[in-house]
């Protein structure tokens, strides 16, 4: 048994052909937050407190849909959601519809820990943040132009974007390339397990392009985008509505209960049964065993364990 770490960068239509100026920022990202990951563990930092720090980080990194950075809903608006939960003891904290926090896992926490409640949303969420202390911008803060770009584009083609979202191409080649205003941005997440096998997981998110003001995806709903108990920690990326239909995170800790399958066995069963081109998924167990399956195109991802195996990928290795 050793400890073992495990991030995503958002799951979607991620073309073979991604640019280096889209993919490298991304690649350097995660690169730069696994480093922290494996450095709090190194130093034998609770795990909890370790994909909290992680997430942080991601949410801070303007490529990635979650904090700054976010996808707007239609009306032009921010609507951030996280959550977190540690596995030995199932605490967890989640929050909805926040749009002024800088960090929104650190709301989820806080949520957690200083309250007797698992989950908060939109106006009680945001006044319970500045109760706490914590940092809030304007809005505005978190609005990038490529976002505004990647809203009009969706809204004149009428419809709601996944992560990742190719544009529609009007009247160019199939090969044409992708346009400055696509949805390569993607949810972030984080599970991590110690030497001693503890678990915890965290989700963040902006949740998808174009969405009606009030809605509320997979990431906050546990279970469903964020799972962890003593068995494995699981944080789920994709179309929101497939993931809690498919109550994606449990299924995967339940799979590995109930048919007392490893976590790969279980994490490939549970992403095989939700439609195709809709989900992935990172997940550790409590012996350091990893799992990072998806059934769409590609999964921003990375990992580590502590016998120095480290893995950054973006596709599946058959694809390249």
């Amino acid at each position: 048994m050793g400890w073992a770490i495990a991030i995503h960068g958002g799951a979607g239509d991620i073309p073979l052909s991604l640019p280096p100026e889209k993919r490298l920022p991304r690649e350097a990202g995660l690169r730069r937050c696994l480093e922290v990951g494996i450095a709090a563990l190194k130093a034998r930092n609770h795990p909890l407190d370790v994909v909290e720090l992680v997430v942080r980080e991601l949410e801070n990194h303007p490529n990635f849909n979650a904090g700054k950075g976010s996808v707007l809903t239609t009306t032009g608006t921010v609507e951030m959601e996280a959550c977190i939960m540690d596995g030995k003891t199932m605490k967890c904290g989640a929050v909805s519809g926040v749009s002024t926090v800088v960090n929104a896992i650190s709301l989820a926490r806080l949520v957690m820990e200083k309250t007797s409640h698992i989950y908060l949303a939109f106006d009680g969420a945001e006044a319970f943040a500045r109760d706490q202390g914590l940092e809030t911008v304007e809005m505005s803060h978190f609005i990038t132009p490529e976002n505004i770009e990647r809203l009009k584009q969706a809204q004149e083609a009428d419809r709601v974007q996944i992560d990742y979202t190719q544009p529609i191409q009007k009247e160019t080649p199939k090969d044409a390339a992708v346009a400055d205003g696509d949805s390569q941005i993607g949810t972030v997440g984080c599970v991590a397990v110690d030497n001693e096998g503890n678990l915890a997981t965290a989700t963040s998110t902006g949740g998808l392009v174009n969405k009606m003001v009030g809605r509320i995806g997979d990431t906050p709903v546990i279970g469903a985008g964020t799972y962890a108990n003593h068995l494995c920690a699981v944080s789920a990326t994709g179309r929101g509505e497939a993931i809690i239909r498919g109550t994606v995170a449990r299924d995967v800790a339940a799979v590995m209960e109930f048919k007392g399958i490893s976590l790969k066995e279980a994490a490939a069963y549970v992403i095989d049964r939700v439609p195709p081109g809709t989900a992935g998924l990172i997940a550790v167990s409590s012996t350091g065993e990893i799992a990072m399956p998806f059934n769409t195109t590609g999964m921003f991802r990375a990992c580590a364990t502590e016998d120095g195996y480290s893995e950054i990928a973006i596709w599946d290795s058959t694809s390249k």
